[in-house]
């Protein structure tokens, strides 16, 4: 009865009504009644303590959630009908008023500006409730250079008279929600329950040996969150070092003995000699081509000093590429994504000593790194797995492709090198 004249008396929320099923109503009544409990406002209210406590969010964006979903009326009160109208908006509205509500909840200072003291204090947010506590300072000064890559791909096109700095237009928000995924998945799941998946406050488990610290690895949890934007939340689970260079050396053969066990998914991180991150995922296993192949799942990205995740565009399907053992020109033996043969998104040779980047529209992605020549420091490969495939197998591969694949002569002979090693 009292949601009945609720609904009569209230328009908007007889409207917001409309989006959710009876038993999705009835579960957020039951969420209300529970934090009013807690909230000691005699089943009338959610304070904003217990709010931010039970949704596990602190700091300006809490304040800035708490004010959209109290309708602006400032008086610290989270009615049920304010539960309902905020969810309906925010989980059930279409793509454009999603991340209207998104954006606007970006604005943690609330002068209707988008600035950059604002993504600053949204990215401290995401640190904060995504990530675990630094416990020494070089961690902690690493990761604030981590977070300052994901801002570093944005843009402030908008110019607000009065502002000394231009601020964030909607466009530019949105275009940052497609480069930054992880962040746009996270503003959007801050109202689902903490016992749920939500999206954007996962992070992928990074299984490597136990000889290699986590600080010497190049991709930090921070790098694996941005490209698990990308990816369907089954990629969420364990992610395995099958290859580092400083540990099996900057050899393609080793590297092609590496992964030639790996049936899923690779991710191909390279730390380049002026200090660049990017790299591809792979969705298709590195196999011997004489073209490109792989599918529309594949992706380049860029991890510092600018974060952005480049998908395909459709326009053709040069996607990977993974040559071995040719003596055309026109096949350059390496592996790389997207642009043409010679002219690649991202190449390396198969001498592991060198490579290049250029803009292609096959990601339309830019030139990954500081130049278009690129001269490699530090290569890793990760699989993407299953959680419980293969725990016990996290020691990297040593030694030659044919120390470890003495049994396995196929194998060598698909990547032309059996004959070259002997």
């Amino acid at each position: 009865m009292g949601s009945a004249q609720s609904a009569a008396s209230n328009p908007r929320f007889a409207t917001a009504s409309r989006a959710f099923t009876k038993r999705e109503l009835e579960d957020l009544k039951s969420l209300f009644v529970s934090l009013t409990a807690q909230s000691q406002s005699d089943s009338k209210y959610i304070s904003p303590t217990i709010f931010q406590a039970f949704f596990g969010i602190s700091g300006p964006l809490a304040s800035r959630l708490f004010e959209l979903v109290s309708q602006k009326r400032n008086d610290g009160m989270v009615t049920y009908e304010d539960l309902v109208i905020s969810k309906a908006v925010y989980e059930k509205g279409t793509r454009d008023e999603i991340e209207e509500f998104i954006y606007g909840l970006c604005d943690v200072n609330g002068d209707g500006f988008l600035e950059r003291c604002d993504l600053e204090a949204v990215l401290d947010s995401i640190s904060d409730a995504v990530f675990t506590p630094k416990n020494t300072q070089a961690a902690l000064s690493s990761s604030k250079l981590v977070m300052k890559a994901f801002l570093s791909a944005t843009e402030f096109s908008q110019e607000v008279e009065g502002k000394v700095e231009n601020c964030m237009s909607l466009v530019d928000f949105r275009n940052w929600c497609n480069v930054i995924p992880s962040a746009r998945k996270y503003l959007g799941s801050l109202l689902k329950p903490p016992d749920t998946v939500r999206p954007g406050f996962q992070i992928p488990h990074l299984l490597h040996p136990e000889n290699l610290s986590p600080e010497s690895l190049t991709l930090q949890k921070e790098h694996a969150w941005h490209i698990l934007g990308a990816l369907s939340q089954t990629g969420a689970q364990q992610w395995k070092l099958v290859y580092h260079s400083a540990i099996n050396g900057l050899s393609f053969s080793t590297f092609m003995g590496s992964i030639s066990s790996v049936e899923g998914p690779t991710i191909l991180v390279m730390k380049d000699t002026e200090g660049h991150i990017y790299g591809g995922y792979a969705s298709q296993p590195w196999e011997r081509h004489s073209d490109f192949y792989g599918d529309m799942k594949s992706f380049l990205f860029q991890l510092y000093p600018q974060a952005s995740i480049f998908r395909p565009t459709g326009q053709n399907n040069n996607l990977q590429w993974c040559a071995v053992n040719f003596s055309s020109d026109s096949i350059p033996n390496g592996i790389g994504f997207g642009g043409r043969a010679n002219h690649f998104g991202f190449f390396l040779s198969a001498n592991f000593d060198q490579g290049h980047s250029f803009t292609c529209t096959t990601f339309n992605s830019p030139c990954l790194s500081k130049t278009n020549q690129i001269r490699p420091d530090v290569i890793e490969c990760w699989a993407v797995v299953t959680k419980g495939i293969n725990d016990d197998k996290t020691e990297l591969v040593r030694g030659t492709v044919l120390e470890r694949f003495k049994e396995d002569r196929n194998m060598l002979k698909l990547v032309g090198l059996a004959n070259s090693s002997e």
